[in-house]
């Protein structure tokens, strides 16, 4: 579904656009986001990957881990994500798991793909055996694997997540 304007999506959009563009010159990719409650922007996020040397500094990802700090939770109850682009599947994981109301993008994963930005690789790795995946992964058996799980299946005072 397309959204074009409602509630102040298209003034966020327009705003995660030019903080995309303008990261372009302070040595960062071509992404931003916005996380918004009650239609005020409570943190932004620029892709800083190249500039700290962090290939999780997505920013989707930079947005998240700041307005966490702002709310003082791990999830987003009540925020929308803004985003300049489709979330790529890092970030699209780290979504599901804040847990924001919904999440709005200016452009769509393919339009990144023509770039350079292209993460169909990663799409299609997540649905192959871990041994058949490009970076191959190995299942090493334990007797203690399932020993932190029932750790904390025993926790009487755990924060549940």
């Amino acid at each position: 579904m397309t959204y074009s304007d409602k509630n102040g999506i298209s003034e966020h959009i327009q705003t995660v656009i030019d903080l995309a563009a303008n990261n372009c010159q302070d040595n960062g990719g071509p992404f931003a986001a916005l996380v918004v409650r009650d239609g005020k922007i409570i943190a932004e996020g620029l892709n800083r990957v190249t500039a700290n040397g962090d290939p999780t500094a997505h920013a989707e990802i930079m947005a998240i881990r700041s307005a966490c700090k702002v709310l003082g939770s791990f999830q987003l109850d009540g925020c929308e994500l803004f985003s300049s682009c489709e979330p790529c599947p890092m970030c699209l994981g780290a979504i599901y798991w804040a847990r924001p109301a919904r999440v709005y993008f200016a452009a769509w994963h393919h339009q990144a793909a023509l770039v350079g930005f292209d993460d169909e690789h990663i799409y299609n790795e997540i649905n192959l055996a871990p041994e058949l995946r490009t970076i191959p992964m190995h299942h090493v058996k334990s007797k203690r694997s399932n020993e932190p799980f029932e750790r904390w299946k025993n926790m009487s005072d755990k924060t549940e997540y």
